[in-house]
């Protein structure tokens, strides 16, 4: 790891004083007009204290003709803040290049730097780090800062698994081989499940090595590297020292080219347990994805233990949701796509008019009134057994695949979705938005 830089230090006394710019995007947009005379080290951590205490993913600085917007993600979702002077802009823009290392001469060329925020507002002072990444554009440089939060490190048991599936995650999970594949598009939540599968498998007996791009999360008692490709550090390289060391279970961040494909699928042969991640639109893609990397079916079909697909869906707000009758074209859905469930999986009664959840319109102060608090994952997983080995020999179609996966017993996504509205977790047009 490249030594992180700079910091800033949030402290009891900053967040007791200014605590209600933290309650939501309103009230921070207020307290950002108010300090926009103050010096810039206060306005940023204004801005990065509020960003955290709203649970944001990332904080966009935009530029434009008038000076730059301030956005945030919060539950995948860009919500506006403010505007800023091109003055302003500047002295940010500044502001974040020494944070993070930056050159401050560079203006067009993109540049990667970190630095970390230290906040204090629980009884263990807690370091969070921030990666930022510039880019110039039309009016000047634009920033994306990424917020990787220790809080969101979850165990299996918080992803919102159904009964069945954590059962089965738990189950792969202490196997000794094989590999298990998460697929899914950027910001679905891919790490998180990882992430979640380590901390179940980790302890003293075992050792566990994690290759990434780059390291988001740190984890006790594992060893943790990052790949550096301008240093001639990349996935493949990394993975092959990995496999000299003696791991039992290695987590490569994702799987971008065959050479690291090859190798990772290898590794799952010889005794090692695998973890990693692949861009696919759903579980059954991952085979012909990997196939287009250059891979054989050969090598494939015996190394796969799991091949699991998620999106992640935005949660009604608890105090502000709206419970309403479900009107017939929802109820025929969702009673045609559950009708189809495999045997053994257990979903909420449906009847002809049961309430479900609509987010509020108007929402509250709690949810940045947006009506939605909070994320959880819709999944789909198959196990590849004796027969699914035997069918991927045959270099079969995503849809004979998927048509496998659910004969041996598949949920689809869209099914644990409806699952979840029938529970007033989610709402109806949220699980449409994700899994089509």
């Amino acid at each position: 790891m490249e030594q992180i830089t700079g910091k800033i230090e949030v402290d009891k006394n900053f967040l007791e004083s200014h605590e209600k710019n933290f309650k939501n995007i309103a009230f921070l947009r207020e307290g950002l007009e108010v300090a926009a005379s103050e010096e810039v080290s206060f306005v940023l951590k204004t801005i990065m204290a509020g960003a955290i205490l709203l649970d944001s993913s990332d904080l966009h600085l935009e530029t434009t003709e008038q000076g730059c917007a301030l956005r945030a993600r919060i539950d995948g979702t860009l919500q506006h803040v403010c505007n800023f002077t091109p003055d302003q802009h500047r002295a940010l823009l500044s502001r974040i290049k020494l944070l993070s290392g930056l050159k401050m001469n560079i203006e067009k060329k993109p540049q990667d730097g970190r630095f970390t925020v230290l906040m204090q507002d629980k009884s263990e002072p807690q370091e969070i780090e921030i990666r930022v990444s510039t880019l110039p554009t039309e009016y000047g440089e634009t920033i994306v800062m990424r917020i990787l939060n220790p809080k969101n490190l979850i165990s299996l048991e918080d992803l919102g698994l159904r009964k069945d599936l954590y059962e089965t995650f738990s189950r792969e999970a202490k196997k000794p081989n094989g590999m298990i594949i998460v697929t899914g598009p950027t910001g679905s939540g891919k790490t998180t499940t990882l992430y979640g599968f380590l901390k179940k498998i980790r302890n003293p007996e075992i050792k566990v090595i994690t290759i990434e791009d780059p390291i988001e999360y740190r984890l006790e008692g594992i060893s943790q590297t990052q790949v550096n490709p301008q240093k001639g550090y990349d996935f493949a390289s990394g993975l092959k020292s990995i496999v000299r060391q003696d791991p039992d279970a290695i987590l490569v961040g994702e799987i971008r080219d065959l050479e690291t494909a090859s190798i990772a699928l290898q590794a799952a042969l010889t005794g090692h347990l695998v973890l990693s991640t692949l861009h696919t639109n759903d579980s059954a893609g991952t085979i012909a994805r990997l196939q287009a990397l250059g891979e054989k079916p050969a090598n494939i079909a015996p190394a796969l233990n799991m091949i699991v697909a998620q999106r992640l869906v935005r949660k009604v707000c608890p105090y502000c949701k709206d419970l309403k009758s479900m009107p017939d074209d929802i109820y025929s859905e969702i009673m045609e796509s559950l009708k189809k469930l495999p045997p053994g999986i257990e979903a909420p009664e449906l009847a002809p008019g049961m309430k479900i959840a609509f987010n509020s319109e108007v929402g509250c102060e709690y949810c940045n009134f947006t009506g939605f608090k909070g994320r959880v994952g819709i999944f789909e997983a198959f196990l590849v057994d004796d027969e699914v080995e035997n069918f991927i020999l045959t270099s079969p179609s995503s849809v004979d695949l998927e048509a496998m996966a659910v004969k041996k017993g598949m949920a689809l996504m869209k099914q644990d979705g409806f699952i979840k509205v029938l529970q007033k977790i989610t709402t109806f047009d949220e699980v449409i938005k994700a899994a089509g």
